[in-house]
C-alpha cells in the first residue's frame, strides 16, 4: 500500500506514531520496502517495525511514573548529568534493541531502516555547533513554523542517512538513535563511523528526501508527523498524516507519564480512523 514510509521526530510526540502503526499496520497490512525516522521517530520507526508499540508506551509510562524531575540538580551537585532523560533513554533503548530484536530488524522480510543524523558545518567547531543549530531551528519554527526548515542546511549542516542494516552490533544502533536524538546539553553529542553527529532534526525533522525515488515511479508513500500544521503539503503520491489534536507534552518531558499514554492512545484511534477511511476508499491511491 505504501512503499516508504517516513516518522518525523518530535520526542514524546513520537509516541502517537507508535500507537498510529500499532492500530494501522495489521488493519492494512502495511508492509514498507524503506522507513526513513529522524530523532525519537527513528526509534518510533525502529519499535513499530518489531511491533513493540504497545510493550515500550508501557515501559516509558511506568519510567516517567518513578518521579526522576526533568532537572536534577542534586544529581549535578555530585558531578552527574543535570538532565535525567540521556541516561534514561540510553537504558530503553539498550534494553528493547538485543541482538534479536536487531536480527528481526536485518531480516530480509523487514523494510530497509535509515536513521538520519546531521553532521556540523565545517567553518563552525562543535562547541558552538550545536547551540547556533539549536537556536535556528528553534527561531524558524517559531516564527516561520515550517514543515521542513531550511535554516539548518543555509548553515552548512549536513544530512546523512545511517543504514539500520550496515550496523552489526545493538551497541551501534543504540549509539545511531542516540546520535539521531543528540540535542547538547540535553543529550550528549553523539558519534557515528568515528565523527561526531547530531540531531537530524537540525536539517530537516521531517525526513522526506529517501521517499523522493520512490515517489518518481508513481510509488506511494505516507509522512507520519508529530504535530499539527494549519495546512499540509501536496505532493504527488505522497500521503501527510498528523495528530488529529495536539499532543501538550514537551519532546523531553519525563514528569507527564499520563501525556505520553494520551499520544499512544491518540495514535491508536487515529490509526483505525484511518485504517478504516482507507478501506471505505478502496485502499491507496
Amino acid at each position: 500500500m505504501f512503499d516508504a514510509i517516513a516518522f518525523a521526530g518530535g520526542g514524546n510526540r513520537c509516541y502517537w506514531q507508535g500507537g498510529f502503526w500499532d492500530a494501522a499496520a495489521p488493519a492494512l497490512g502495511l508492509r514498507p520496502r524503506l522507513v526513513a525516522g529522524v530523532s525519537a521517530g527513528a526509534w518510533a520507526a525502529c519499535y513499530s517495525m518489531l511491533g513493540f508499540g504497545e510493550s515500550v508506551h508501557r515501559m516509558v509510562v511506568e519510567g516517567c511514573s518513578q518521579g526522576v524531575p526533568n532537572l536534577d540538580w542534586a544529581a549535578a551537585r555530585r558531578g552527574g548529568p543535570l538532565f535525567p532523560v540521556a541516561a534514561m533513554y540510553r537504558e530503553l533503548l539498550t534494553e528493547v534493541l538485543d541482538t534479536d530484536a536487531l536480527a528481526r530488524l536485518k531480516s530480509e522480510d523487514a523494510p530497509d531502516v535509515l536513521i538520519s543524523i546531521a553532521r556540523r558545518p565545517r567553518w563552525l567547531p562543535m562547541a558552538l555547533a550545536a547551540p547556533v543549530g539549536i537556536l535556528a531551528y528553534q527561531l524558524e519554527k517559531a516564527l516561520l513554523k515550517p514543515m521542513h526548515p531550511r535554516g539548518g542546511r543555509a548553515l552548512g549542516f549536513r544530512g546523512e542517512y545511517v543504514r539500520l542494516r550496515d550496523l552489526d552490533t545493538p551497541e551501534a544502533l543504540v549509539a545511531a538513535l542516540l546520535a539521531s536524538a543528540s540535542v547538547p546539553p540535553i543529550t550528549p553529542v553523539g558519534a557515528v563511523a568515528g565523527a561526531p553527529a547530531l540531531d537530524g532534526g537540525l536539517v530537516d525533522n521531517v525526513p522526506v528526501d529517501p521517499l523522493l525515488p520512490f515517489e518518481a515511479e508513481g510509488r506511494a508513500t505516507l509522512v507520519l508527523l508529530t504535530r499539527r500544521y494549519a495546512r499540509l503539503p501536496e505532493v504527488a503520491n505522497r500521503t501527510y498524516l498528523q495528530p488529529s489534536e495536539p499532543i501538550a507534552v514537551s519532546q523531553f518531558d519525563v514528569t507527564k507519564p499520563r501525556m505520553i499514554a494520551f499520544a499512544y492512545e491518540l495514535g491508536r484511534r487515529d490509526g483505525a480512523a484511518f485504517a478504516a477511511r482507507m478501506r471505505g476508499e478502496g485502499g491507496a491511491r
